[in-house]
């Protein structure tokens, strides 16, 4: 009894204590922007843990027991303000504040601002960008899910100056493409998934991982110097706030692959996207071993996705802390393209001339963990790591007329083409505060990379009009063949830093001197074995929907085909690279004045990249290495003419140095075209000046002007070189390129009808208008290389840039009670015409003409748990055309449409 009657007794207690306690409500305002609401501002009780941050609308609550306490509200770059309060049971006190930034005498850390806790705010990272003094552009995950953003690649294309390449996830950044731009993953390097690319697919980042991306269009001397257009920071998703679970599901179509009566697809893969690497059998040249068959299936091109998302945290001790956040995501998509590819010679010839169609099944896995430890107040340790798993497959059918092989027009070229890459990324990283003077930085990764491409295979075939029926080709062995191709990359990356601030000045520092190293070392691995099928008779027939039919072990085993490669044995092409980047770095930020700030930097790198091969352009085993030490200043000043209005310059030196493939002496060849490094090629040196103007009327607004300019020394260009295959290769083809040019970004608040809920139209804009030229040498190609090339003009704008890229945006929000809103955003992009490659011999530059999209999003909030949305991508479905533009007349040489695709989602959140 005496134990029931204490259990009473204490409930008892614990019902009186929690029926006492009291509240303290209200609102953060910003002294600086008309006493606009202050979102994300910090309000704490002092000398415990107790605290929240304000929400969008600068609202807090927080409910505590009866007593005295002391109210602490801050913000980066703000006066912090203590408030004593004392609080008696019951009560509901209201307390707005309102914060001032301290233009006499701000803290040096203010200068460089890194807020942890909710930079995906539009609010928060205009507030950063406000502060800083770097010129820096970010998106964090608010703006990516307004604007119906899926993926890394798409969310980089919204910014000024950015594009992305039709058919891929490359980005051009002012022209400059995947050479001149870095990736990094929380501020430490990552490598590329395709042997094409310097740069990671940025498409394999899906939303659900990211908290903000940030695009560095100027030089930062903590950075690599392998830099021209733009620095890519993919900042990873981290917990806050109250611990959560959400889990949604979503469906989507393409119009053009839903149309498909037939929709086709190679045989023999995952449809989920792990297929692997299957190595040839070792005696392929003397027996017909192929597991996979040539004949297709017909699938049902309805897509869909599912996520699961959830955080929590939990206390260490008396100051310690531990953020969990975790993420899984798997989606598919349907795709196909109807339309013509071609190629042609100067005189306007065709060498080709192909009706075509091209079925796409994609698919992506994605999986990351981090976890944050907050040791105390002076150390913070955070462990990631991202896990992705990518699919593509492609089954395409050309048509039409093959010169020397269907002069009649009635070829047919059929591929199937499979692709998975894998990559692995693990990253530490650490933050210790050793005095109020000294910090120390420290972070290490291990990326791995895999990327197949098991058994691509491709049959040639021609009607015959005499025997009334499509037969083989014979005219080239390479012309019915199966491929495989393995790539494999590891990179370890560290980088330790340690800031020591100085010129203290009534308790503030207005100076700040940043010591570091960086360190990459990477090696891959790559290699290729073509098994090309030559057949012993022109009138063998050919049913391109059951190819299984002739190419088979019977068939084999009787002498209608042989199996061949290019050295005559069972041994893959190959190359290897390795790659070493040590950095020395040291940077002062100074506050001259109240106005004034500025950051000198210096960086010292040294690289050496070593390339060997054995491929079927070499008889024997070749080599190349190539080494650079790289000395790069940089200067960034930042002088705030008002409170809310800045005018920023950058100046610095970098360099872009040539990929693995681009050097090796390797052919990989498509159906119009094949592409074949160069080992030859050497680095360029980058010289970049920026002015940029900016002002923010309000928190959530901008208007902003940039002017830019780069000075590139021996820029490297894709040229299309003398050959009737249409070769591409990689060249430095002249002694300098020019690029200028003007941006404009602008966010603005339409209409304002908000009280207590918020219900506005707000706009965004971004243009971007440049010119770009080079001089192109021809002689100068001639002495450094081994091809004897005429580059049919003398000058000549940059390949991949757009003078003109636009983006805009139109977003209806409205809340209504019990936590109810809806979300409605329209998005338009557009760019000009870009060179795609060079020409020489008087053929005309491959010219990619410009078009636009159009895009809407609406999305809904039914309750605290339930969100549905809807997006329409690609809604005008423009014609995506290539011409080659010769001296009398532009030749069509390509022309599709990729379809509109529209997608459902529900997400419910535990």
């Amino acid at each position: 009894m005496k134990i029931n009657v204490l259990t009473i007794f204490t409930c008892l207690i614990t019902f009186v204590s929690f029926g006492q306690k009291a509240t303290i409500s209200g609102k953060i305002t910003d002294g600086d922007f008309n006493n606009e609401p202050l979102p994300f501002a910090s309000v704490s009780i002092k000398n415990t843990s107790l605290g929240i941050s304000s929400d969008d609308n600068g609202k807090y609550s927080l409910s505590l027991e009866p007593g005295n306490y002391v109210v602490q509200v801050s913000y980066l770059g703000y006066i912090t303000q203590d408030i004593p309060v004392k609080l008696v049971a019951n009560e509901n006190k209201n307390l707005n504040v309102t914060l001032f930034s301290n233009e006499d005498t701000n803290k040096l850390e203010d200068v460089v601002i890194t807020v942890e806790n909710n930079r995906q705010k539009e609010t928060a990272l205009l507030a950063e960008q406000r502060k800083a003094v770097e010129i820096k552009t970010a998106i964090g995950s608010q703006e990516l899910s307004r604007k119906g953003v899926s993926d890394a690649s798409a969310a980089v294309a919204k910014v000024s100056g950015v594009q992305k390449t039709e058919g891929s996830s490359q980005i051009y950044v002012r022209g400059l493409g995947d050479r001149y731009n870095s990736s990094y993953f929380n501020g430490l390097p990552i490598s590329s998934n395709d042997p094409e690319y310097k740069n990671i697919d940025l498409g394999l980042f899906n939303t659900d991982v990211i908290q903000l991306i940030s695009i560095d269009k100027t030089f930062n001397s903590g950075y690599y110097g392998d830099f021209g257009g733009a620095s890519i920071d993919i900042v990873a998703k981290k917990f806050s706030g109250k611990p959560f679970l959400e889990v949604g599901i979503g469906s989507n179509i393409n119009t053009n692959a839903i149309g498909r009566s037939n929709f086709y697809m190679a045989r023999g893969f995952n449809e989920f996207g792990f297929n692997g690497y299957h190595n040839p059998q070792a005696n392929t040249l003397s027996k017909y071993e192929f597991n996979r068959s040539l004949n297709y299936n017909f699938q049902n091109p309805i897509a869909g996705n599912v996520n699961v998302m959830g955080g929590t945290s939990f206390f260490v001790g008396n100051e310690g802390r531990i953020n969990v956040f975790a993420t899984a995501n798997m989606s598919n998509g349907y795709g196909y393209r109807g339309g013509y590819t071609r190629s042609a010679q100067a005189q306007g010839d065709y060498l080709k001339s192909l009706d075509q169609e091209i079925y796409s099944y994609n698919t992506n896995t994605t999986a990351m963990t981090n976890v944050d430890y907050k040791i105390n107040s002076k150390n913070n340790i955070a462990f990631n790591y991202l896990f992705v798993n990518s699919s593509s497959l492609g089954t395409d059918f050309y048509r039409g007329f093959i010169r020397d092989l269907a002069d009649n027009g009635r070829g047919t070229i059929t591929r199937s083409t499979y692709t998975q890459n894998q990559l692995n990324i693990f990253q530490l990283l650490g933050n210790h505060k050793l005095t109020d003077r000294i910090e120390v930085d420290w972070a290490g990764s291990y990326n791995k990379i895999r990327s197949f491409m098991p058994d691509r295979s491709q049959q040639t075939s021609v009607y015959n009009d005499a025997l009334q029926r499509n037969v083989y080709v014979t005219n080239s062995t390479t012309d019915n063949h199966r491929y495989f191709q393995n790539l494999s990359e590891n990179e370890f990356a560290g980088n330790l830093s340690a800031s020591y601030k100085f010129a203290e000045d009534e308790g503030f520092f207005k100076g700040k001197l940043t010591v570091g190293y960086n360190g990459r070392v990477k090696k891959r691995d790559f290699d290729a074995t073509q098994y090309n099928f030559r057949i012993n008779s022109n009138q063998q027939t050919a049913d391109i929907y059951n190819y299984d039919g002739f190419f088979n072990a019977a068939n084999f085993n009787q002498g209608l085909f042989a199996i061949r490669t290019y050295s005559g044995r069972n041994t893959p092409q190959f190359y290897k690279g390795d790659q070493d980047i040590h950095a020395g770095y040291a940077n002062v930020t100074y506050k001259f004045s109240d106005k004034l700030d500025a950051v000198f930097g210096v960086r010292y790198e040294k690289i050496t990249q070593n390339v060997n091969w054995l491929t079927q352009l070499s008889s024997r085993p070749g080599s190349n290495d190539l080494t650079k030490d790289a000395f790069l200043p940089s200067l960034v000043l930042k002088y705030a003419l008002k409170t809310n209005q800045n005018l920023r310059f950058a100046a610095s030196k970098t360099y872009t140095l040539p990929q693995f493939k681009e050097r090796a002496l390797f052919i990989y060849e498509d159906v119009t075209e094949i592409k074949v490094g160069n080992p030859f090629l050497y680095a360029s040196d980058n010289y970049n000046v920026d002015l940029k103007w900016e002002v923010f009327p309000t928190n959530s607004e901008v208007l902003a002007v940039t002017a830019f300019g780069k000075y590139i020394k021996n820029p490297i260009n894709e040229i299309t070189l003398a050959s009737s295959t249409n070769d591409i290769s990689f060249i430095n083809t002249g002694d300098y390129g020019i690029v200028y040019g003007v941006e404009l970004e602008a966010r603005k608040n339409i209409l304002d009808l908000s009280t207590d809920k918020e219900n506005k139209l707000s706009g965004g804009l971004n243009v971007s208008y440049m010119k770009t030229t080079q001089t192109l040498d021809s002689e100068k190609v001639r002495n450094e290389t081994d091809y004897n090339i005429n580059l049919t003009h003398n000058r000549s704008a940059f390949t991949g840039a757009s003078d003109l890229i636009l983006n805009a945006d139109l977003t209806y929000f409205k809340e209504f009670a019990n936590n109810k809103n809806i979300l409605a955003t329209v998005t338009y992009n557009y760019f000009s015409d870009k060179i795609y490659a060079l020409g020489t011999e008087t053929k005309g530059n491959l010219v990619d003409k410009g078009f636009g999209t159009l895009d809407f999003i609406f999305k809904t909030a039914l309750n605290n748990n339930l969100a549905l949305s809807l997006t329409a991508k690609n809604i005008l479905n423009p014609k995506i055309n290539r011409v080659q533009e010769n001296a009398d007349r532009d030749i069509a040489i390509g022309s599709y449409t990729r379809g509109s695709g529209i997608s459902l989602g529900l997400n419910y959140t535990f």
